[in-house]
């Protein structure tokens, strides 16, 4: 009889963020592939984003791909926590935005209300929330929310 060695225990792997590529269709909803809408806002390469609500887009697509240095660089300083604690049981679904009130290139603040669809532990669930957001040194960024029911 041989002796084997028992394996460490190891914790249940986390589940992986989806796999999204450049050619992948943006998981903010809009129709373009995450690498000319969100994505190019993610990695520097477009800038920043122009309005409150396309933010509010490229937010969510970076709690999807997991980008937790684009969610702390667009957050406002005086609300940003030290670091994104992200779920590894959730995954997010959807984005609805349901309305956008200023934000744009002719305003310093925005409001974005939107609902994002997440699947948690099996079960399907929806966060409302009405965004803030600011202009910061002459970007947008996330100030704080409001969630509901």
């Amino acid at each position: 009889m041989s002796r084997r060695k028992t394996r460490p225990r190891t914790s249940p792997a986390r589940p992986a963020a989806p796999a999204v590529t450049p050619e992948s269709p943006c998981p903010c909803g809009l129709d373009a592939s995450y690498g000319v809408c969100c994505g190019r806002f993610h990695t520097g390469t477009g800038g920043s984003a122009p309005t409150a609500e396309l933010l509010m887009r490229s937010r969510y697509s970076a709690f999807v791909v997991r980008d937790e240095a684009y969610l702390l660089r667009s957050w406002a300083p005086e609300t940003r926590p030290a670091e994104v604690d992200f779920d590894p049981g959730m995954r997010w679904t959807g984005l609805e935005i349901e309305s956008a009130t200023d934000g744009t290139a002719f305003h310093q603040h925005g409001t974005v209300t939107f609902t994002a669809r997440y699947v948690h532990g099996g079960e399907p669930g929806a966060l409302h929330e009405r965004s803030r957001f600011a202009r910061h040194e002459g970007a947008w960024v996330y100030v704080d929310g409001d969630v509901g029911e």
